[in-house]
């Protein structure tokens, strides 16, 4: 009868336990699916950065093109030529510059998007990991059914004595 009690205090505490570390279990995956659905805001938010600076990188590629030919008509004026020469140059250097930021905007996406996907499978292993425990737990549960019934039949066969 001591063992069986001791036994009953032991699932008990197992299963104590068990929910604690299902609720911890949850509570870490609650925090992952905040954190992906933050990096999924960013990425949100890089990408219309990217499409604002294509659209950017368009209107200088124009810019430079309306220059260019601005350039080639004002050969004869000397003067005009080294002004437009100096334009297409400023050009140049804001088209390049907007290519290394659309480059680095690219980067960084991309590094978000390998982040999310690096999260959203450590959510995947934490939901397996939540789903055997709440199995374990389940387990437990009919275990300790199985003894509170076997601790009854005893306890009416020793009081039927």
């Amino acid at each position: 009868m001591e063992k069986i009690k001791e036994r009953l205090t032991a699932l008990r505490v197992e299963a104590d336990n068990a929910v604690a570390r299902a609720e911890e279990a949850e509570a870490k995956n609650k925090k992952l699916e905040q954190v992906v659905l933050e990096k999924e805001q960013e990425i949100t938010s890089l990408q219309h950065k990217l499409g604002i600076l294509e659209a950017d990188l368009e209107k200088t590629e124009a810019k430079l093109s309306e220059t260019k030919a601005s350039a080639q008509d004002a050969e004869s004026s000397k003067s005009s030529n080294d002004a437009l020469v100096r334009k297409v140059q400023l050009l140049e250097e804001e088209l390049d510059a907007a290519e290394k930021n659309s480059k680095d905007v690219v980067e960084k996406l991309r590094q978000v998007d390998v982040k999310a996907e690096h999260f959203e499978r450590h959510v995947q292993r934490l939901e397996q990991e939540r789903d055997q425990w709440e199995k374990k737990y389940e387990e437990a549960q009919e275990k300790y059914r199985q003894s509170k019934l076997e601790l009854d039949e005893l306890v009416s066969t020793m009081e039927s004595l």
